[in-house]
């Protein structure tokens, strides 16, 4: 079986340099980039290869961000980082009607290459199809879709590639990401994103690590230069439409739901009203286990897959795991429970005077939620009411 790959892969480089000797000038190869989409899948837009051979008369678009949705065990592969990426091809045409169904812009650099650097760059990618060479395990920071095409570049270049300054000092990976998440207004998504991202996504960024996101390859092209000559020869809109920012929506943002639910269950904590005790009882048992459970899901995320990015996360000082469980006992009268909730009162007054000396900052709407846990621990902690009947 290996010798019949490697019979066939060494005839396929024979019959391809004779080709490419002849025939790399006529091909022209180009960075696609297209504009964010309305799906989540989308928000950070993409990046794909077009690759146009006069010669033959093939337009074809080579594609890092293809995954299979039928693939044995996909959620579970997704989760636990272990979902397998591979390039694809597919018509020109094809890749950018799908793109305008969905309303999105698209914008082509065709890229300044010597016919040398055609040559290889072209062989990566073909060499890249064959067999298992096409399945890459996709890490959204240091190796995607995107990343792939910059690594590309620079495998392929005759000379070093530099890159001009296309970021703010000190930016991190986590405000990277979240300039598209406030952009499109997707603020229940980028709180649950930043509660499971860990302080890796801190750490602040080069030139060459921005380019994770397709603008940001788009802008390092753009400006960069591959020895003493641009990387990008010329640019043109393929699809140009008008840029819309979503408009905002105060009844979805987490900071406005939160404080609202803070000031709600302070004023209820008033009444005397023996049914309202019975709304707050109920409530505490539900809020102290859900945020058991996300402390539950951040330390598998943690310990349990293969995200990076999933790591140090110091959002476990609020979502301890344990509230999962002390929730179905919050009002039991044993000295046990109270001591736990009043302990709990206590670090997490700690942990919020310190906030700021912290490595990861925590997402703005959790302000309330901190100051919930803290005067709910408290009042569970001092005394425990009966319920009565």
């Amino acid at each position: 079986m290996v010798q019949k790959f490697l019979i066939s892969y060494f005839l396929f480089l024979i019959s391809y340099s004779t080709f490419a000797q002849s025939n790399s000038c006529r091909v022209r190869i180009s960075l696609l980039t297209a504009s964010p989409g309305e799906e989540l899948y989308s928000t950070f837009g993409h990046s794909a290869l077009r690759v146009t051979d006069s010669v033959n008369n093939e337009d074809m678009v080579y594609n890092y961000g293809t995954f299979n949705f039928d693939e044995p065990d996909f959620y579970t592969k997704f989760v636990r980082g272990k979902l397998m990426y591979y390039l694809s091809t597919e018509e020109f045409t094809s890749f950018k009607e799908a793109y305008l169904q969905e309303n999105r812009s698209m914008t082509e650099q065709v890229l300044n290459l010597s016919c040398n650097e055609k040559q290889k760059m072209v062989l990566l990618l073909q060499q890249n199809l064959m067999g298992e060479n096409k399945f890459y395990k996709y890490d959204f920071l240091f190796d995607n879709c995107t990343t792939r095409l910059r690594d590309l570049l620079e495998k392929s270049s005759d000379s070093v590639v530099h890159y001009s300054n296309i970021i703010k000092e000190k930016t991190t990976f986590r405000g990277h990401i979240f300039e598209y998440m406030d952009y499109n207004d997707k603020q229940l998504t980028k709180l649950g994103m930043d509660i499971l991202l860990g302080n890796n996504t801190d750490k602040v960024m080069s030139n060459r690590e921005a380019m994770f996101l397709p603008d940001y390859l788009f802008k390092g092209f753009d400006s960069g230069r591959i020895g003493n000559k641009p990387i990008v020869e010329f640019k043109v809109g393929i699809i140009d439409l008008p840029l819309v920012k979503p408009a905002k929506n105060l009844f979805t943002n987490p900071v406005f739901i939160f404080w609202l639910l803070l000031v709600t269950i302070v004023l209820l904590s008033l009444s005397k009203n023996e049914g309202v005790k019975k709304i707050l009882y109920g409530f505490d048992g539900f809020f102290f286990f859900i945020t058991g459970i996300a402390g539950i899901l951040m330390l598998v995320m943690w310990v349990g897959t293969e995200h990076i990015v999933c790591r140090n996360n110091y959002n476990l000082l609020w979502a301890w795991p344990t509230h999962a469980v002390m929730a179905f006992f919050i009002h039991s009268k044993k000295q046990g429970v109270k001591k736990y909730f009043f302990f709990a009162a206590i670090l997490y007054v700690v942990v919020f005077c310190l906030m700021i000396f912290i490595p990861q900052p925590f997402n703005s709407s959790l302000m309330p939620i901190f100051l919930l846990l803290i005067f709910r621990s408290i009042v569970n902690g001092k005394q425990i009411h009966s319920i009565q009947k």
